[in-house]
């Protein structure tokens, strides 16, 4: 056990150095590495293509083989860009990420969070996610920020992106524990804003709830209602905007100022909605290369 605490250390050291070091490079150098990333991933490596390619299809019938190509390239693009705007985040101010991530309504927060209760945010792996925390530069005194995240299974990446998502005062709860956290802040009456990337595969045995979702059958996880539910919450939802090459424009609305209200799956139906607006106004910034649609719904 020693030496492999050993390894995933000395592991996690240097990966953390090569990142850092990046991250001290300026932007356009670090773009210049994301195009030759691109040619390296798309063109040699052909990372996930068959998958990207056959999720673009299903969520567009209607376009043709060129079409969908030149989607998948621009998709390709953008993930090079997510990577080297992630790495950069461990050496990104405060003032430069409030230039390249603008919020048009963050006081909304300020609002649903006023008597005492917390707020839960839903976002899609859309844009450049890594970035939202930086929302905390909004926030009253004294509001905590939660993002949830799983774990991954490489150590010493899980160790890094740990670090990186905790760069504005975030705190990353595991998701089989956000709920106890979440309780016991609710009882110390302090209030937190805790953010969900809903749009991932559930595991099969925790899915309940199926619904359309660009234009294919899809089961949604449920956690993030129930939480949601169980606390009597706020759940707002996380519009974001590319405008252009590293810089973003995000703007919330409101799914419901009290989800013990609603009822069952309605939450996370009007998530997926307005998820699935989020992707069609530009396809190519959403995260097409995850296996979202492994499971098949039964056909009764």
């Amino acid at each position: 056990m020693d030496d492999e605490n050993n390894k995933n250390g000395i592991s996690y050291t240097l990966l953390y150095v090569v990142a850092y070091l990046h991250a001290l490079l300026p932007f356009s150098v670090l773009y210049l590495l994301s195009d030759i990333l691109f040619f390296l991933i798309y063109y040699l490596v052909r990372y996930r293509r068959k998958l990207v390619r056959r999720n673009l299809k299903n969520a567009f019938p209607e376009k043709s083989q060129k079409e969908i190509v030149k989607l998948e390239r621009e998709f390709y693009h953008h993930l090079c860009d997510y990577f080297v705007e992630t790495i950069k985040t461990l050496h990104l101010s405060d003032k430069e990420v409030s230039k390249r991530l603008k919020f048009e309504n963050p006081e909304i927060f300020n609002r649903l969070t006023a008597k005492g209760k917390s707020c839960i945010l839903s976002l899609g792996h859309y844009g450049n996610w890594e970035w939202v925390p930086s929302i905390v530069m909004h926030f009253q005194p004294g509001m905590k920020q939660g993002l949830v995240y799983k774990t991954l299974h490489n150590k010493a990446f899980d160790r890094l992106f740990l670090k990186i998502r905790s760069r504005f005062n975030s705190k990353p709860i595991e998701q089989v524990s956000v709920y106890r956290q979440m309780i016991r802040l609710q009882e110390a009456g302090e209030r937190m804003v805790v953010g969900f990337l809903a749009d991932q595969r559930p595991f099969r045995n925790n899915g309940q709830y199926w619904t359309t979702f660009l234009n294919q059958d899809t089961l949604v996880q449920t956690g993030m209602e129930k939480i949601a539910n169980h606390l009597g919450c706020a759940v707002v939802y996380l519009d974001i905007k590319k405008v252009k090459r590293g810089h973003y424009v995000g703007k919330f609305f409101v799914i419901s100022l009290d989800a013990s209200r609603e009822p069952d799956f309605v939450i996370m139906e009007r998530y997926m909605r307005k998820l699935e607006e989020t992707i069609l106004s530009a396809p190519a910034y959403y995260l097409w290369s995850h296996n979202r649609w492994k499971f098949k719904k039964a056909v009764n």
